[in-house]
């Protein structure tokens, strides 16, 4: 991959969301935004293998972006007196990059693109894959992994979306208090899927994805002084707490570091600190913790034990329980297996696995066999563990996690080959 391309992915991943706020804010069109967003990426493409990379990567794809705004305004002129007068309004105010990007305007930018998105007159799935796309960055094939669904269908939705964003004529901005209350569900559920792929990326070469989970971070800080409600506290705790594990959950190589093998004494001691704080904030209000709040306390049970094997694995338990009880997924009970094997031993997580097993849940999900190698390893059935594992390398797209399954294989291999049993 030429050094030019490489620039041009690393701007786009990091920086996506801001400058498609930018462009919406100075077009008042998501739509718009985002297609001359992305005519500007495919123009950097070819522009600076030749021309070589500009100084201000981020300005010139603004200024690449407004100029295609503008074109595609004019283009519509013809028909249409409104694009005519948009077409004029952005001729006559010309701002540079330095102005679309106005440091000051990026908090705003953002959060107006996930409240558009997740608009009420756009159907829930479609909100969701169109924040994902917009504001996340996410690919397409890692949306419709992250839920489990074909490519053609995320495409659809996001399609969905835009033009029911159109037809309505949203307005870009962030909306007063009342309608925020009625989207805030919907916002923090898009903000935590971004921070879930951000803290365990579904594809890619990196386990972590550290410039996403951030930005979820700042996004849900954001809310916090917008909508102090207990919910936010709880997501903010969440990712605080999960976050603080990020400097020991990779080694020097970019590899995962399982939790019981993870040195302690590099987490973010700080981030369990605002963790807990804005987890206690949660619990303030006396409401009950909601599923962004009873997943902090796993996270905490975690940040404050010394070691696995003094972790509060009953009291995880416990929360798990309450977790699946409030909000119901197959995650959440192969999470529950996990931590009843942990309190309870292998076999009675590994019947609870099974389970999962027989309703045909997590099919395409590599995160079952690789759980239920774990356990079938500690159990002694290492030929069966083994099978789970090839069957999780199939399924796993991400390149880190790989080499750990792929590691664990050579391992099983190497006992078999010793011990006389198969490896097939």
């Amino acid at each position: 991959m030429s050094e030019a391309r490489r620039a041009v992915e690393a701007v786009w991943r990091i920086e996506s969301s801001r400058i498609v706020g930018a462009l919406a804010r100075y077009t008042g069109d998501v739509t718009v935004a985002e297609d001359v967003a992305q005519e500007a990426l495919a123009e950097a493409l070819v522009s600076w293998e030749t021309a070589g990379i500009p100084r201000n990567p981020e300005g010139w794809l603004l200024t690449v972006g407004r100029r295609r705004a503008i074109d595609a305004f004019r283009r519509r002129a013809a028909g249409d007196t409104r694009y005519a007068q948009l077409a004029r309004q952005l001729d006559d105010d010309v701002p540079g990059p330095e102005a679309l990007f106005d440091p000051e305007a990026i908090d705003d930018d953002v959060l107006a693109l996930m409240f558009v998105a997740c608009h009420p007159v756009v159907p829930k799935e479609a909100r969701i894959a169109l924040t994902l796309r917009v504001v996340g960055g996410l690919t397409t094939q890692e949306i419709a992994r992250a839920f489990l669904v074909p490519v053609a269908t995320v495409q659809a939705r996001i399609t969905r979306a835009k033009k029911t964003i159109a037809a309505a004529r949203i307005p870009f901005e962030v909306p007063g208090p009342a309608e925020r209350t009625s989207r805030l569900a919907s916002v923090l559920n898009v903000n935590y899927l971004i921070f879930t792929e951000g803290s365990s990326a579904s594809s890619g070469d990196e386990w972590i994805r550290n410039e996403l989970a951030d930005e979820a971070r700042r996004l849900t800080r954001v809310l916090v002084r917008l909508e102090p409600e207990p919910e936010v506290f709880g997501l903010l705790a969440l990712m605080e707490l999960t976050a603080a594990r990020f400097p020991a959950r990779v080694d020097g190589s970019g590899h995962p570091v399982l939790l019981e093998d993870q040195d302690r004494s590099r987490w973010d001691h700080a981030a369990i600190r605002r963790g807990r704080a804005a987890l206690t904030q949660a619990r303030s209000a006396g409401r009950g913790l909601g599923s962004y709040g009873l997943q902090a306390s796993i996270a905490e049970c975690h940040a404050v034990a010394a070691s696995v094997g003094d972790t509060d694995w009953g009291r995880i338990v416990e929360l798990y329980q309450a977790l699946g009880r409030l909000a119901p997924s197959p995650i959440v009970e192969l999470n529950e297996a996990v931590a009843v094997a942990m309190a309870s031993g292998p076999a009675a997580g590994l019947a609870l696995v099974d389970t999962i097993v027989e309703r045909g849940l997590l099919a395409t999900s590599h995160l079952l066999p690789a759980t239920r190698a774990e356990l079938l390893t500690r159990l002694g059935r290492r030929a069966e563990a083994r099978a789970e594992l090839v069957r999780a390398a199939q399924l796993c797209d991400n390149a880190a996690e790989l080499a750990v399954l792929r590691a664990r294989l050579s391992t099983s291999t190497e006992f078999a080959l010793r011990t006389g049993l198969p490896t097939r």
